[in-house]
């Protein structure tokens, strides 16, 4: 018996030194291969938990991990939050983790390029665990340019951007930015030791996340943390900036439903008690308010006229002011991107009015202003299905009313396409150097067009089991990224044959159509009257 035991220790000290190891400074990081060419190390904490008394802070970096064996060879937990997603991941507060792809047989002495991602989820849901960068990873080996590919968890809904005249006061605007930034200096402090290069980290994001990427994009002294961008379907200037305080009333809605601080809701001094209220109080507060409130985005960062605030001002002020990180970077949107946000049941031009003047109250000029400006843009946006998205359908309604497609239009012109247009120009103006996008390669779902999100699987080299011709488009999708990433140009030559993707310059403003059969430059000029007044009136839509 005595030798069977030592038998099974000696397998189980086989078995680890087996598995691909990093030292971290004292502790040793365990991970798994999860391919042929790929190693994974997940789960690694890089900041402190935010529990207790750190709830409603700002995350405390955590660079270093005691002296001890870490098993990283799965996910860490996701954040909490709301049952919305299929299959949601296990979570808990405990949540602040940072995951690293490396290549298999590159030395970590021979320090690669990274990419790092910044998942999104209308900063409500999601987390790292729904990116798989294997693929991606191993493409990257396949065409000669190894990088490593990293991604994190941030607080989300309430606990990652409280709301509310208290939160400014306390200084807890923004931690989701906040706990993106620490993972970013976790990366500066530590991604040596995987073989990652602190000097070559390209900041990416989607949805959600490339909001976030863009409102780091506004502190200048971003090229500290990073040398470049990349934002799928975000920017920061993607949602109606307010203060914290005009969000007093969803804040409230939220602490009245946390049993042990309802009492306290009303009186505009809750933190105290909520950083004493359990987790599944919080949770269960989070999962009965939090979906109401997706689409309007309650729950986005929010202006910090603070010293130090990583959401200064208004983009569009930023933008005119230059007061931005000089940065590389790839921007882009797909053809439909309102679709998955749009009103299945019918609304009428009066209800749009008040929807979209109640978003944007109270005014950042005028209230005549604004409502002149809403006045033309449902004049813009009329309720014609043949100009309707998702685009290029005619007449077809797909078995709904007429206001969808209308209402579709809008909103992914509001939210992503016509904002996506104002940062390239204003960066182009700065002679900042960034390539623009257009994803159109055709979707599984005709009432969905190419929807908010489709491109993400062909950009990991993962393209979906319905498209039986999407390989190609993913390969030349990834092989772009990747050559972005390593060498600051999508135009390195290497990997599949591709077009070659044009700068966005003030006197060539032209965008990449992403389509399988059908990659090619195209002039930036797609609803060119729409996005002209949208940009016009940026200030009056607090963009």
């Amino acid at each position: 018996m005595l030798e069977a035991r030592y038998f099974l220790l000696l397998l189980a000290v086989v078995s680890v030194n087996a598995l691909p190891q990093i030292k971290l400074g004292g502790a040793t990081i365990v991970g798994r291969s999860v391919s042929d060419s790929v190693q994974f190390f997940g789960g690694i904490p890089f900041a402190e938990p935010p529990l207790g008394g750190l709830r409603l802070n700002p995350p405390v970096l955590k660079t270093r991990l005691p002296p001890t064996v870490l098993n990283a060879s799965s996910y860490g937990n996701a954040c909490v939050q709301p049952p919305i997603m299929d299959n949601p991941p296990p979570q808990s507060e405990d949540c602040l983790f940072i995951n690293v792809y490396r290549p298999t047989g590159v030395p970590t002495s021979q320090l690669l390029p990274v990419m790092f991602f910044t998942p999104g989820g209308a900063f409500v849901v999601g987390g790292s665990n729904r990116f798989d960068g294997k693929d991606l990873v191993a493409r990257s080996v396949e065409r000669g340019t190894p990088i490593l590919y990293v991604n994190h968890n941030y607080r989300l809904g309430p606990l990652g951007f409280p709301q509310g005249q208290e939160a400014d006061d306390e200084g807890a605007l923004n931690l989701g930015v906040l706990d993106q930034m620490a993972a970013l200096q976790w990366v500066q402090a530590n991604i040596h030791a995987f073989g990652g290069d602190k000097d070559k980290v390209t900041i990416a994001g989607l949805s959600a996340g490339a909001m976030m990427v863009g409102v780091l994009f506004l502190n200048a002294q971003l090229g500290k943390l990073a040398r470049a961008g990349i934002l799928e379907s975000g920017s920061s200037n993607a949602v109606a900036a307010f203060p914290a305080s005009r969000n007093e009333a969803v804040w409230q809605a939220f602490v009245e439903k946390v049993p042990s601080c309802a009492r306290v809701a009303s009186t505009g001094r809750v933190f105290e008690c909520l950083k004493e209220a359990s987790t599944e109080e919080v949770t269960l507060a989070m999962s009965q308010i939090v979906p109401d409130s997706i689409i309007s985005l309650a729950w986005a960062p929010t202006l910090d006229f603070g010293c130090g605030g990583v959401y200064p001002d208004y983009p569009s002020r930023l933008y005119e002011q230059g007061h931005f990180a000089r940065l590389p970077f790839i921007a882009g949107t797909n053809r439909d991107e309102g679709t998955p946000f749009s009103v299945r049941e019918p609304l009428t031009q009066d209800a749009m009015k008040n929807i979209i003047v109640a978003g944007y109250s109270p005014a950042a000029t005028t209230e005549q202003e604004l409502n002149r400006t809403v006045d033309k843009l449902l004049e813009l946006y009329p309720e014609d299905p043949a100009v309707g998205s998702p685009y290029g359908t005619g007449e077809e309604l797909f078995g709904l009313p007429a206001s969808y497609k209308r209402v579709a239009s809008l909103y992914g012109d509001l939210t992503f396409d016509a904002p996506r247009r104002q940062w390239s120009q204003a960066a182009a103006k700065a002679g900042v150097k960034s390539y623009a996008y257009h994803f159109t390669h055709p979707q599984a779902i005709p009432a969905l067009g190419v929807p908010h999100g489709s491109e993400s699987p062909y950009v990991y080299a993962q393209p979906p089991p319905t498209d039986p011709v999407g390989q190609e488009i993913s390969n030349i999708m990834a092989d772009y990224w990747i050559s972005f990433t390593v060498s600051l140009t999508p135009n390195d030559g290497k990997g599949v044959k591709r077009p070659e993707w044009p700068q966005y310059t003030t006197k060539n403003q032209g965008v990449l159509q992403l389509e399988g059969g059908n990659t090619t430059a195209v002039e930036d000029d797609f609803r060119k009257e729409q996005f002209d007044f949208l940009i016009k009136n940026s200030l009056v839509l607090r963009r």
